[in-house]
Parts: C-alpha cells; sequence; structure tokens
C-alpha cells in the first residue's frame, strides 16, 4: 500500500508547519495500517501453508473432552467473543441487543471517535461476566451459536510462547478446564480441523478487509489517527465515559454509543 506524500502542498517550496504536521499525523497512521495489514497478509499465508497433519496428530493426542464446566463461557476465562460476519448476520435475528462492539479499538480520529473491525458478545454482570446468553451453564441458543464457540478450545494461531517462541498453537486453556485423554479418531479430528481452520481464516480475512476499508474512510474523509487522542479516549473509556465506536460490518462502518 504506497503512499506518496511528496504530493502535499507546499509554501515557498518547504511544507508549512501544519502542512508537515498533518503529513506526519497521516504517515504514523498509514504506517500502522501498513503494519497490521503486513501482520495479516503473512498469517494468511502462513496458514495456508500450516500442515492438516500436525492438527490431527496434536488435538487426538490431547483427547479434549468438554465437562460443561461452562468456564469457556465468562469473560474471566475467556476475555471476549469475537464474531464473524455470518455470526453476527444470524446474531442479528435473535437478538440485536446482544452485541456490542469488541472491546480492543483499533483507531481513533482527531475526534475521538473509535474504530474497531468486528462486534463482539456482551457478558452479564455476574462475578464473572457469563456470556449473555449463558443460562443456568447451559447456552440458550446452541445450535446457532457463533463459529469461535463451535470451534473452541482448538486454534490454529501462531503467537509467543512463555519462552518467547513464536509458534503454533491448536488448544486453548490446555489444563485448566475440561477432561483430557478421550478417544478421537482421524475422521473426528479431522472435522475439528476443517472448521478450525474456517474460523481462523475467516478472523484473518475480517481484519485484512477492515484495515482496507478504515484506510480508504479515513483518506476519503481527511480523517487523522492521532495517538494522543487515542490514549486520552481510551482514559475516558476506562472511568465509564460514553464513547463513539464504529463497528466495521458488512462492508460499513456502523455507528455505536458505548460505555463499559
Amino acid at each position: 500500500m504506497p503512499h506518496d506524500f511528496q504530493k502535499l502542498p507546499e509554501k515557498d517550496g518547504m511544507f508549512s508547519n501544519i502542512n508537515f504536521k498533518m503529513k506526519q499525523i497521516v504517515f504514523r497512521f498509514m504506517k500502522k495500517a501498513d503494519s497490521d495489514l503486513e501482520y495479516f497478509e503473512n498469517e494468511a499465508n502462513a496458514l495456508k501453508e500450516y500442515p492438516k497433519s500436525r492438527f490431527l496428530e496434536v488435538v487426538q493426542d490431547v483427547g479434549f473432552e468438554c465437562d460443561f464446566c461452562g468456564k469457556c463461557c465468562t469473560h474471566a476465562f475467556n476475555d471476549h467473543v469475537y464474531l464473524l460476519k455470518d455470526d453476527v448476520s444470524r446474531l442479528l435475528e435473535i437478538d440485536s441487543n446482544a452485541l456490542m462492539p469488541s472491546p480492543y479499538f483499533d483507531f481513533c480520529d482527531q475526534d475521538g471517535r473509535f474504530y474497531v473491525s468486528g462486534y463482539s458478545l456482551k457478558t452479564q454482570s455476574d462475578d464473572v461476566g457469563s456470556c449473555v446468553f449463558l443460562e443456568n451453564n447451559r447456552c440458550r441458543i446452541y445450535d446457532k451459536r457463533p463459529l469461535i464457540c463451535r470451534v473452541y478450545p482448538y486454534m490454529i494461531h501462531r503467537e509467543e510462547d512463555d519462552s518467547g517462541s513464536y509458534d503454533w498453537r491448536e488448544i486453548s486453556g490446555l489444563n485448566e478446564h475440561g477432561l483430557y485423554g478421550a478417544e478421537m479418531n482421524e475422521n473426528e479430528a479431522a472435522e475439528i480441523y476443517e472448521i478450525t481452520k474456517k474460523y481462523e481464516s475467516g478472523y484473518i480475512n475480517q481484519e485484512i478487509e477492515f484495515l482496507k476499508a478504515v484506510s480508504n474512510h479515513f483518506e476519503k474523509n481527511k480523517l487523522k489517527h492521532i495517538p494522543k487522542v487515542y490514549d486520552k479516549r481510551i482514559r475516558d473509556f476506562e472511568k465509564g465515559e460514553i464513547v463513539t465506536v464504529f463497528v466495521y460490518y458488512n462492508g460499513i462502518f456502523h455507528e455505536h454509543q458505548t460505555q463499559k
């Protein structure tokens, strides 16, 4: 995504102070957007090369079995449930009030408005932040639950481990919930692989689409991502103030007023 900043207006052969500051701000935003885009494009390529045989070996060896503890359905254990576009479309028909902007905002314009790549599920106000659809330790929409809920605890995701090694992980929350050592044949493992890869690929593609869209949106509307404004509005949000968040969904930025 090349950007030619030499075409910004000049004054007496040099950038005016205002235009120079604008150039720096635009450059910082484009650098962040380009860096994030490059990361996700690299992850997409790596996912294509990921060996299916490795996943099958790992999940069959672990033999995870759900024991209905309900831990994975809480904010305390799993932070938040990030939704793909198809999940959102389905959940809007069930209960639109169950959705919220994903809590980790990506960008903020000069007017203090945030931008984020998607929606997440709301949580209840109990001690552990149970999912809004969790009732008596069971999911009320189990047959229509989001893809990430169908996949969990499986994943095909690269991240650093405790030793700083950057490598693939296939199981989340290992030895922290559920049962282990259950028998799993290769066909069962292969089905889990296909749905897990579908989620991971969908997530990466959604992030890539968002980053391209937000870059175009900022450029078209002469918006600027300013770190100082971002930091201030995050502090305001943490204090309980209402903030404006634009959520990217189905090719459009949807405006929301949200409060922590």
